[in-house]
């Protein structure tokens, strides 16, 4: 047994000390640890996390569906919109993360906090352009989504206070990408944990009026989700600055650095590029809904949004893969990051089969918690079933995604997305919907067989190994 396996079995169980030792601060080397040891210490605040960052989403939904299914169609039909700039981030993240855990796992500290000073940058450009557009065009924005009079008329607030704010989504998640690369995962997960807590007192006040606050309806829930974000981020500038971590910025990080940032963002072009065609083909699937009125887009948006306390999680896994891959590629250690994803598809095949089961059994009981709509619950239980069907599949594509855009290789999956979403998942499910019997449900048929495509793709492209031979 080891110095670091001796050192989690003497006050607590093992599994509930690494489980501790996880969400706390710590100095472990991730291109020596055992894996077992290493990968829940990165996976378990990542897990939470991104589950967290779901929490934003559905806490919205559950205090506005008791304003009516038109301001729960805004709220989704608004997250569908603000997908595109998730996109950008993630685009941007995943290339952000891969380099500071290269230069982590190389024992080049002040390299990564260099890269990291640019994000900055990066992220106030993109905060500024997003918000002008969405705060101006809000009403525009949804009614291109296909949303009705009544719609926009009760979403025109909540979209333009969403978008006006969007330097608290850019920042959180670019910030956490980094220290996540450096495998910091902790303090992304403290920075969700607050914002949640934050939003959450928020939300019933400023939505309903409790005591001393105005009653504001959808608006309060945009300014309570903006809220608790920005203090999300603020913690994230405090601790970079200030704490004793792997991932340290001084202020001469923040002098511009041109050559540093056309390196990220020439490097990000694919991420981006991966992440806007996926997300894009959602607002497209979200349209075709639309053809078949408010109550599927609602049933979409409540199943979407509880589906991501499925996924984000496996994604979790996956980003923790991604620095395991990273960080051990950086200390040319290939063997290592190979077992590490190996290690990480087999916990994640596990949780969504069991996750998948349960979802197919109680559909009904879950819908049925967010909305009372005979209609809504329809068509709600038959996505969360037919997705469902595909989370064995999806457990394994997302993880081997995340871990070659880990190892730098952020071309092969935008063009796996761009096959699978593009090609086939739009026309597939448009036609299903319009030409068949199937209707809406078409849609849902046409997600999943996108999905365990790309997966089949996904695996096929890392058993090839080409990954193994990118710098970044």
């Amino acid at each position: 047994m080891s110095d670091i396996e001796k050192k989690f079995n003497k006050r607590y169980p093992r599994w509930l000390s690494i489980f501790i030792h996880s969400l706390r601060d710590n100095d472990e080397d991730f291109t020596k640890a055992p894996l077992r040891i290493a990968l829940p210490l990165l996976a378990i605040p990542m897990m939470i996390e991104l589950s967290m960052e779901a929490i934003f989403a559905v806490v919205d939904i559950t205090f506005v569906s008791f304003l009516g299914t038109d301001a729960v169609a805004a709220v989704g039909i608004t997250e569908a919109l603000i997908t595109v700039v998730y996109a950008i981030c993630m685009g941007i993240g995943v290339t952000v993360t891969a380099m500071v855990a290269r230069r982590i796992g190389a024992n080049k500290p002040k390299e990564a906090a260099e890269i990291t000073g640019q994000i900055i940058w990066i992220a106030g450009v993109i905060s500024i352009i997003v918000g002008l557009i969405g705060y101006s065009f809000a009403a525009d924005l949804l009614k291109l989504l296909g949303a009705s009079n009544d719609v926009i008329n009760i979403g025109t607030s909540y979209t333009a206070i969403i978008f006006g704010g969007s330097a608290s989504i850019t920042y959180l998640f670019l910030l956490n990408a980094a220290f996540r690369g450096a495998g910091d995962a902790s303090i992304a997960f403290k920075a969700l944990a607050l914002s949640n807590a934050i939003n959450i007192i928020l939300d019933p006040c400023l939505i309903f009026g409790l005591g001393p606050f105005p009653e504001l309806g959808i608006t309060g829930a945009a300014i309570a989700t903006t809220i608790g974000r920005s203090m999300g981020v603020l913690y994230l500038a405090h601790t970079i600055f200030n704490a004793n971590n792997r991932l340290q910025l001084s202020a001469n990080d923040l002098v511009i650095k041109i050559k540093n940032i056309k390196i990220i963002i020439r490097t990000s072009l694919y991420g981006i590029s991966q992440f806007l065609i996926s997300t894009s083909s959602w607002l497209i699937l979200i349209k075709i809904i639309a053809l078949f009125g408010t109550a599927p887009v609602a049933a979409y948006t409540i199943a979407m949004r509880l589906m991501e306390f499925v996924w984000l999680p496996v994604w979790g896994l996956g980003n923790a893969a991604a620095t395991l891959v990273g960080q051990n590629m950086g200390a040319n250690q290939p063997q290592r990051a190979i077992r590490s994803v190996q290690l990480t598809m087999k916990y994640g095949l596990i949780f969504m089969v069991v996750i998948g089961v349960l979802q197919f059994i109680f559909a009904h009981q879950i819908i049925n918690l967010l909305s009372n709509d005979a209609e809504v619950i329809y068509y709600g239980v038959n996505c969360l079933r037919i997705i469902a069907i595909g989370y064995p599949a999806l457990a394994i594509g997302m993880i081997i995604v995340q871990s070659l855009n880990g190892a730098g290789d952020l071309k092969s999956p935008a063009i796996i997305n761009f096959l699978c979403y593009w090609v086939l998942q739009i026309p597939l499910a448009y036609w299903l919907s319009t030409n068949t019997e199937l209707e809406v449900n078409g849609v849902f048929i046409g997600l999943l067989i996108a999905e365990v495509t790309l997966t089949i793709m996904a695996y096929a492209v890392f058993k090839k190994g080409h990954w193994q031979k990118i710098s970044i």
